[in-house]
């Protein structure tokens, strides 16, 4: 019996645009989609106090979020594999966040904090994380950051794994600057 070869993925082959209007039904499909984070619309560290109170279902969360993309706010990037949304990653100002127990800075400097990933199954394990960390420094140091912080936990974390982990973005070349919670490690990345 012959069996098939099957080309490896090249991650070199994504593309990465910034959530805009635009690219709204884009994200819409691949937080819906099988495995998505359709649960929480990449809402938990930008809600508002008022907003978590009205947060009943889905729904609302996805209607905040779409809220902040048509006033204009940053939200994050898409990584697209022949046309199609592949993979997600929460990049935006850190003061469009809640507290996300980040380190203080020095004046002038302008921090874009980079939160929350999402991979569709099939490309896990393939460098995608490698390549949105890279192109959401890119984005966010074209849209003036200084620093891009992270907040990463260690691979056997049970919890916040969606925040990526650490070795990832050690080799990257982010640094750590502290902690938040028992769990998460602040790390930076000067890219101004």
């Amino acid at each position: 019996m012959i069996k098939p070869t099957v080309t490896p993925f090249d991650p070199d082959r994504l593309t990465f645009h910034e959530v805009d209007r635009r690219r709204w039904a884009d994200l819409a499909r691949l937080f819906e989609g099988r495995g998505g984070p359709g649960h929480c619309w990449c809402m938990v560290w930008r809600a508002t106090p008022q907003e978590r109170r009205g947060f009943d279902g889905r729904g609302r969360r996805k209607a905040a979020l779409a809220r902040r993309v048509r006033r204009g706010t940053p939200v994050g990037i898409l990584a697209y594999l022949d046309g199609k949304p592949v993979a997600w990653c929460s990049i935006a100002p850190r003061d469009t966040y809640l507290r996300l127990g980040a380190a203080p800075v020095g004046p002038g400097e302008k921090v874009w904090s980079l939160v929350c990933f999402y991979v569709i199954n099939r490309l896990r394990g393939h460098g995608v994380m490698k390549r949105l960390i890279e192109a959401a420094a890119s984005h966010a140091r074209r849209r003036g950051a200084t620093i891009i912080e992270a907040y990463p936990v260690d691979p056997d974390s049970p919890s916040y794994r969606f925040m990526g982990f650490v070795p990832v973005f050690q080799a990257a070349g982010f640094r750590e600057v502290g902690r938040a919670g028992i769990r998460r490690h602040v790390m930076r990345l000067r890219v101004g």
